[in-house]
């Protein structure tokens, strides 16, 4: 009589279950815009309520500046590139000082042009697509003048401001000083 019972309830509860499915009417949706997404057809305009006075886009408030962006003093000159040479030393403590991180991220940047030893005489200089890299040693250089390089870039090499960090900039130019001295 027991299990009797059992299977009756069970199967009510199965009857109760199945008839709470309706495909017509669907049950509550958390978050509905996850499923009924709103999408946009590629190149089309967009209404005009979706931007500030139908503007296609927003400018930036006045006087913000880009998260992450660490300003630099020293403007891409001449001058600015002697002012460097001349005034601009590492921020980085000894012990911020990483000899093995510096000569990892030269490796990456640097020696294809400018050679293992700094001599000038990397991959792309054996094979002549570029001419006239320098050699470390025939020039003045100071750290400041080498992070300003790194920064803005110079004659035929460009910027690696995009490719690293401030900090790893000063870890590339602490490096190439000990280039410099061997």
């Amino acid at each position: 009589m027991k299990s009797l019972y059992k299977i009756t309830l069970i199967f009510g509860l199965m009857i109760l279950v199945a008839s709470c499915h309706n495909d017509a009417n669907p049950n509550y949706q958390y978050f509905p815009n996850m499923y009924e997404a709103v999408s946009a057809e590629t190149y089309a305009t967009a209404p005009v309520d979706v931007f500030k006075n139908g503007n296609e886009a927003q400018l930036p408030a006045a006087g913000s500046i880009n998260r992450g962006f660490e300003p630099f003093d020293y403007a891409n000159t001449p001058e600015g590139y002697a002012l460097a040479k001349a005034n601009l030393i590492s921020p980085l403590t000894v012990e911020e000082k990483n000899s093995e991180k510096g000569k990892e991220l030269y490796e990456i940047y640097c020696i294809s042009c400018h050679g293992g030893s700094g001599d000038g005489n990397g991959k792309l200089v054996e094979r002549e697509k570029f001419l006239g890299v320098p050699n470390y040693k025939d020039r003045e250089i100071t750290e400041g003048s080498i992070f300003y390089v790194e920064t803005y870039g110079l004659n035929a090499m460009g910027s690696h401001a995009n490719q690293m960090s401030t900090h790893e900039r000063w870890l590339v130019a602490d490096y190439v000083l000990k280039l410099k001295a061997q």
